[in-house]
């Protein structure tokens, strides 16, 4: 028997695997949402979301590429999974995801076909919009050099495409590299990590989208599980889901704060928790969570 059997779960309630029926609306995402939306209606031409490791800017991508409706909008979502994407690889797959056939290997060539394409997205009446998740990979002049020149490709008091970035606090650096492009950045939002409040709401709702028909976590585990994780959605993921073993483990039918803090334990967590650190200032403290998420990762 599996803890999603003996719970009732008709599910995993804290996958971190992708999975849209777990979207969970928090008040800041759906103002990130809004906002990035204000942007591609608008026609404003580059957009940047930037979050902290584990924040939730990959879900808010795919959510928003599903508020794209095809009748209205030409959309992608670009994946950047390694810092060596070259500029002719993004124009090509650019291209691609927009409907160009055979697209030129000639760089000048394959522009010219990018922008017939885009005129024929403009001509149907929809606007054509990529999301580029990961966007701190794109850690080249070159690579900025290319994201403006395709902000270029307009007609008079209208451009044909709309950019959207997500990425991590570095996507700023990568963006200095090319300050004409900084400059042209005209909706900028920033996720942070959920409060206690939020951090109960979250795992409530994965609860009931699982299937669970009562509260699993007894008080006083929520506000233990908010202080270790620091409010990082992913990491609230990992550390409920084991939560949630360990009590079927022990055939407990809830998760108590002993069984949170032996958790913690098992991770690492005890000694400093997540919250104190995330309030800091100091950069080895800031490595230090990277390389507890690493870890979560890892053993999830």
């Amino acid at each position: 028997m599996s803890y999603t059997e003996y719970f009732g779960f008709e599910r995993e309630p804290f996958s971190n695997a992708p999975d849209a029926r777990f979207y969970f609306n928090s008040e800041q995402h759906r103002q990130s949402l809004q906002r990035l939306m204000y942007a591609v209606d608008s026609n404003k031409g580059l957009a940047v979301l930037i979050g902290g490791i584990g924040s939730g800017k990959t879900t808010l991508a795919r959510r928003m590429l599903d508020c794209l409706p095809d009748d209205r909008y030409e959309s992608s979502l670009l994946v950047m999974v390694h810092s060596g994407i070259t500029p002719e690889w993004i124009l090509t797959r650019i291209a691609m995801q927009f409907g160009v056939e055979a697209p030129a290997s000639d760089r000048l060539a394959l522009l010219k076909q990018l922008y017939d394409r885009l005129l024929q997205i403009e001509e149907s009446g929809r606007r054509a919009v990529v999301l580029i998740d990961e966007a701190q990979m794109l850690q080249t002049r070159e690579l900025m050099e290319e994201f403006r020149g395709l902000l270029n490709l307009e007609i008079p008091s209208k451009k044909l495409l709309n950019i959207v970035f997500f990425g991590l606090p570095e996507v700023e650096d990568c963006l200095r590299l090319d300050e004409p492009l900084a400059q042209r950045v005209a909706v900028k939002v920033q996720l942070h990590s959920f409060t206690v409040e939020t951090t109960s709401s979250y795992i409530k709702h994965r609860l009931k989208i699982a299937g669970a028909e009562r509260n699993l976590f007894v008080e006083g585990a929520i506000p233990a599980i908010h202080r270790f994780t620091g409010g990082v959605p992913r990491m609230i993921n990992t550390i409920c889901d084991n939560c949630l073993f360990e009590s079927f483990v022990r055939k407990q039918d809830r998760v108590d704060v002993s069984i949170v803090n032996s958790v913690a334990g098992d991770f690492g967590l005890l000694k400093e928790p997540l919250a104190d650190l995330s309030q800091s200032e100091n950069h080895s403290d800031l490595e230090e969570i990277e390389t507890l998420l690493d870890s979560l990762e890892d053993r999830s």
